[in-house]
Order: structure tokens, then C-alpha cells, then sequence
């Protein structure tokens, strides 16, 4: 595989994923994002429908998956997808 320059800008953006959380207990999800340091950087993309963002570092990525995949079995987490970083393509 080649490793184009595009290919090693994006591997220095982290792993991006959105979720919708059930409103009744978004604290639950912050409250364990901010009791495990360093997993991600969350915030509330849209606050009417509840879907947060994540930027997860590529080495914390494994320990993301266990904490959300808690959450969906607690039904904190209704769902979860990786997409590629919206701040890929973006002038910042």
C-alpha cells in the first residue's frame, strides 16, 4: 500500500464517531467519558435529537469501544458509527 501525503494527514486526525444517547441519561455518558481520561473528546453535536461526537486517538480506540459497547447494553447508547473526521476536509 502506498502511503499517500492525504493518508498520513489523516492518520494525525483521531478516529471520529457520532452516537445517539438516550436523553434521560446523557449524563450517564458524559459521567463515564469524564471518569475514563483521555479516552475521547466529546461533545453534544445536535441537542434536540442527542447525538453526540467523538474524536478518539487511534491508541485509546479499543478502550472506547468497551466503555460504548457498556453503554449500549445499559441502553445508554442507542447507536454508534464511525465516520470519517469531519475536520479532515475543513479549512481549520
Amino acid at each position: 500500500m502506498e502511503i499517500t501525503k492525504k493518508t498520513a494527514e489523516n492518520n494525525l486526525f483521531c478516529s471520529y464517531y457520532t452516537g445517539a444517547v438516550e436523553r434521560s441519561k446523557v449524563w450517564v455518558l458524559v459521567s463515564a467519558l469524564r471518569g475514563t481520561e483521555h479516552i475521547c473528546f466529546d461533545r453534544t453535536l445536535d441537542v434536540q435529537s442527542s447525538v453526540f461526537e467523538f474524536f478518539v486517538p487511534h491508541d485509546t480506540e479499543h478502550i472506547f469501544l468497551q466503555v460504548m459497547d457498556y453503554l449500549k447494553k445499559d441502553g445508554v447508547l442507542l447507536s454508534l458509527e464511525k465516520k470519517e473526521n469531519r475536520l479532515i476536509d475543513s479549512d481549520f
